[in-house]
């Protein structure tokens, strides 16, 4: 009996955990065994890792081959385990030397002639082995721009699997790709297109500056979809941190091109309406995916023509919206994903889309018209801070030439966002709209009679509990953005006006 042992990393969320891959070769009727809570992937891992390693000029073993995947009770999945356990075989039949690969990790999927695929989620694999003590790290040659981002470890990528022995043995030296560098990409929609708006682009500035969440209403053409777009434009550029984090999810996900530079532009996602729940928050029978609230974690989600989404759709929103991050559970397994966004839904005033201005077009009855927004339920809209009215641009606005940059409004936001960080500092958020409640009504109270105004719209139940909070949020960035320290009257009148609807600057 000969026994082999190698370690990978399987992820649950953006959380890895450290698994022992033991390897035993005894005699009896040549057979394979796989132990430990395999997915479907691993479990048909064996004729992957069979060919490769016969088309790389090694021996499959004639014998009783057993892997066991520990800790025995934690369901394994994806295809990183293909490299270090075709290795673990290797070394259990004597065929290389195992001495030098016990403080190495090995990460890669097995094509049928022993070459080395980009797997899924290696990013967050590389976190958690950073935080396990591994130094090296193997991986596939493709991989290589995704995985130089973590600079702590000494990374290795490499072609197939003759070449990853080559390297164990040190019969060869191998140089990885050239090397891209973490850089914010160049911000292609700026506000200076949108014609007019300016009570919109204000909106915009305030959601930015303090991450509130935002409704815009109005008829079709009016450039709700076009605002929307260039809110990334005028947040502040990702933190080295948040670009890793953010590419991570995006790496579990499939959705992140090795081979492209991890940008430091926050992130804008725009499912389609009709999308479902799982799509939009996440989940998978074997392997738990981020959904699109994760995907536009530090960044914008963006749904239009929300009143027309399925019912429970966009509720299903309410608790990211709330903590921050979202849980998902399984019969067999769980997951947590970061999703702190900011929500921008985007509706039209009635179901023919004709209701603006005089609505002298429109054909809707009242009856109608009531029931498509009550589409939104009220627990939702209460979640959302801003709601502005989108007016078609008029003639005048069309022909003016627009001066207003997405830069100058980055710029605004950039200042209000450092005055919120001073006002923050050593606290555990950095934004307004992550002040607790209890810290509203003590530390950061507006000033006097800013509370007289919205205690007073409290005890006549103009607003909730909820909204009494939010408004004092939002007034908060109001105030940053002017450079004005507490909110005073003004800015909570503001604010009001901004929730209710009816918001001007």
């Amino acid at each position: 009996m000969t026994l082999a042992r190698l370690q990978g990393i399987t992820l649950s969320g953006l959380s890895g955990s450290l698994i022992d891959i033991e390897v035993d070769v005894s005699n009896g009727l040549p057979s394979y065994s796989l132990l430990g809570l395999p997915d479907a992937t691993l479990s048909e891992a064996r004729e992957r890792i069979r060919a490769a390693i016969l088309n790389s000029g090694f021996n499959w073993p004639n014998k009783k081959l057993t892997v066991s995947l520990s800790p025995a009770w934690l369901p394994k999945s994806g295809s990183a385990f293909d490299l270090p356990i075709a290795l673990a075989i290797l070394i259990a039949t004597s065929q290389i030397e195992g001495k030098s690969v016990n403080e190495k990790l090995f990460i890669g999927e097995l094509s049928l002639e022993g070459g080395l695929r980009p797997i899924r989620g290696l990013l967050p694999m590389l976190i958690s082995a950073k935080h396990h003590g591994f130094q090296d790290v193997i991986v596939p040659r493709d991989s290589y721009g995704e995985a130089k981002v973590l600079k702590e470890l000494n990374i290795v990528a490499l072609p197939n699997l003759k070449s990853v022995i080559a390297h164990i043995n040190g019969s060869e030296r191998f140089e990885n790709p050239s090397l891209f560098d973490l850089k914010e990409s160049e911000r292609k929609k700026d506000f200076s297109e949108v014609s007019g708006q300016s009570e919109a682009k204000f909106a915009l500035s305030v959601a930015a500056a303090g991450c509130h969440n935002i409704l815009l209403i109005g008829a079709p053409g009016t450039g709700k979809t076009m605002l929307a777009e260039r809110l990334p434009s005028i947040l502040p550029p990702l933190t080295e941190s948040e670009a890793i984090e953010v590419a991570g999810i995006h790496s579990i996900a499939g959705k992140l091109n090795p081979r492209e530079v991890i940008s430091t532009e926050p992130p804008f996602i725009s499912p389609h309406h009709s999308t479902t729940i799982p799509a939009l928050v996440g989940g998978g029978s074997n392997l738990i995916k981020p959904g699109a609230c994760s995907l536009a974690h530090n960044g914008v989600l963006f749904i239009d023509e929300a009143p027309e989404a399925s019912l429970g759709i966009l509720d299903a929103l309410r608790q990211p919206m709330e903590s921050g991050e979202i849980s998902i559970s399984r019969a067999n397994q769980s997951a947590v994903f970061p999703a702190k966004f900011i929500l921008v839904l985007a509706a039209n005033p009635c179901p023919c889309g004709k209701f603006s201005g005089r609505g002298r077009n429109c054909e809707c009855s009242s009856h109608q018209i009531r029931r498509y927004l009550g589409k939104l339920s009220g627990p939702l809209l209460d979640r959302i801070d801003i709601r502005i009215k989108v007016d078609a641009p008029t003639r005048a606005e069309l022909l003016t030439d627009h001066s207003e940059t997405s830069e100058m409004f980055r710029n605004r936001v950039l200042t209000a966002r450092n005055i919120a960080a001073e006002r923050f500092l050593g606290e555990r958020f950095n934004t307004n709209s992550q002040i607790p409640p209890n810290l509203l009504r003590t530390r950061f109270r507006a000033k006097r009679e800013a509370m007289s105004l919205i205690n007073e719209l409290l005890d006549k139940e103009v607003i909730s509990a909820r909204g009494y909070h939010r408004i004092l949020r939002t007034a908060w960035s109001i105030s940053d953005l002017a450079g004005s320290g507490s909110p005073d009257r003004t800015a909570i009148e503001l604010a009001l006006s901004l929730r209710i609807g009816l918001g001007s600057e």
